[in-house]
């Protein structure tokens, strides 16, 4: 049996209806014509051939009697791959907003604790003929070690699939109650650390219980006496049981043009992007910045350290803390903090170059971002604003089914208390912004979308004051501008 490690318990003990400890990635493709063409069969086919090799996606969660030992992990004797693999689609045309009002709505749910902790959405109705695959996955089930994501495996470097031996999976019979019960005795009485565990959870969910109880209390106070719950900071307050996604798509030539005019690194351009997007968006709002002159962001980075879980990716994933300088007005100058903000970290020898990440195997982003998303909810209590999680992928086409993937968004998880949440993956000459927004709390995440966009082009501007851009298009279901396109 295969024991649910404490690391990946905290993911489940500490999920609410509030904060789905869930990662969720969206994926445009160009389907193809005819026969061959990318449809909901074809995906389910070709998940079905390549699931193989990530067994834990046929494993569910298995309690242990008494909770005397930290759950397992067991075959799915009833698993069927239509229930996670699921088909809707959008009114024809379908336009960019009708689709994220749909993931948004899709992310908001939790995943079923008593199946494999995964879903895909095959969206069809697309204008321009295209089609979404949106998958979603809980954080207990990708750690990068011992189970990458799904969607790493899903894609091709050619339209042609590649050819596997067949999966002749069997479930294996799950534990009865007896055996599970004598596993965990046995264990407590020869491993100290298991019995360890088995009290750390216990104590702790006693006091997630008890905090549960409590925030509830007080929400329904708040709501009697008609008071929307007070904010802990301009970003940062309570969260509700609803999400708003939001996506900007931009262009890699762009960040290259800024990196060649002053320096540093396309991670440093991006969070410079990121710095104005939130300073504009801010002073959008009624607040204004609220006397707020940086906001403290956690950025997951790549990292070779013996001392950190290995991981199947080639480098382990660390966290490092960055002051996003949104009070300063000049674009340059907020460039220039953070990258000196990174030199620190590029000077130890541990960082790990973007181009070596980009040619891992897969589609790695999606592995990455889960592992991110973990790393920042392990960070938690260290007293950071918003997570931005950025990961250089492949610049070349990749395919799935036939088809190919034209764009791919991120969609992080929120935790406690942080209702923004930005995610960014570079793909294939494109970079590609997800912003998860709690719903109540940031109703004018489109706002910020729209300053994402606003940002770097004033960070061109001041790189390349000559250069003429073409004027923006119209907005596309990929959700660039037909000059994106």
């Amino acid at each position: 049996m295969d024991r649910v490690r404490p690391r990946d318990l905290t993911f489940l003990e500490e999920e609410s209806p509030e904060t789905p400890q869930q990662n969720a990635t969206i994926e445009i493709f160009e389907p193809g014509e005819g026969p061959d063409a990318l449809d909901h069969a074809r995906l389910v086919a070709l998940i079905r051939d390549r699931i193989a090799f990530v067994p834990r996606y046929r494993q569910r969660l298995q309690a242990v009697p008494g909770h005397l030992a930290n759950p397992v992990w067991v075959d799915d004797e009833k698993f069927d791959l239509a229930f996670h693999v699921r088909r809707s689609a959008l009114p024809r045309p379908g336009s960019s907003s009708q689709l994220l009002e749909l993931v948004s709505r899709i992310v908001s749910r939790p995943l079923d604790r008593t199946r494999p902790l995964w879903e895909i959405y095959f969206v069809e109705g697309l204008e321009d003929g295209r089609v979404a695959v949106l998958s979603k996955t809980h954080q207990a089930l990708v750690d990068g070690v011992h189970t990458v994501d799904l969607g790493q495996l899903l894609l091709d470097l050619q339209p042609e699939a590649r050819a596997l031996e067949p999966d002749d999976w069997a479930p294996r019979r799950s534990p009865n109650p007896a055996t599970l019960l004598g596993g965990a005795v046995r264990e407590n009485l020869t491993d100290p650390g298991v019995l360890l565990d088995s009290v750390r959870t216990g104590s702790r969910a006693l006091a997630r219980t008890a905090d549960q109880r409590s925030e509830r209390a007080r929400s329904f106070l708040a709501a009697a006496a008609g008071r929307r719950p007070k904010s802990r900071g301009v970003i940062n307050g309570p969260l509700s049981q609803q999400r708003r996604v939001v996506t900007v798509a931009t262009r890699l030539t762009d960040y290259r043009l800024i990196r060649e005019a002053h320096g540093g690194t396309i991670n440093d351009v991006v969070l410079a992007t990121v710095t104005g997007a939130l300073r504009a968006w801010l002073m959008t709002r009624a607040e204004s910045l609220g006397g707020l002159r940086q906001v403290r962001a956690v950025v997951p980075v790549s990292v070779i350290d013996e001392e950190l879980e290995a991981t199947s990716l080639g480098s382990q994933i660390a966290a490092h803390f960055v002051d996003l300088p949104v009070g300063e007005p000049s674009p340059i100058v907020r460039l220039h903090q953070v990258s000196y903000s990174f030199q620190a970290h590029k000077d130890t020898g541990r960082s790990v170059a973007a181009n070596r990440l980009a040619g891992i195997a897969g589609f790695a982003p999606t592995t990455f971002h889960a592992i991110g998303s973990r790393v920042a909810a392990i960070e938690l209590r260290k007293g950071y604003q918003l997570s931005v999680t950025n990961v250089p992928g492949p610049q070349a086409p990749l395919y799935a089914a036939g088809a190919r993937m034209v764009a791919s968004y991120p969609v992080p998880p929120l935790t406690p208390g942080h209702p923004l949440a930005i995610g960014v993956t570079s793909y294939d000459g494109g970079v590609y912004y997800g912003i998860t927004a709690d719903r109540d709390w940031i109703p004018d995440a489109e706002v910020l979308g729209a300053c994402v966009r606003e940002a770097l082009d004033e960070l061109i501007d001041v790189s390349s004051p000559t250069r003429q851009r073409a004027p923006r298009g119209r907005r596309t279901t990929k959700g660039t501008s037909k000059r994106d396109s």
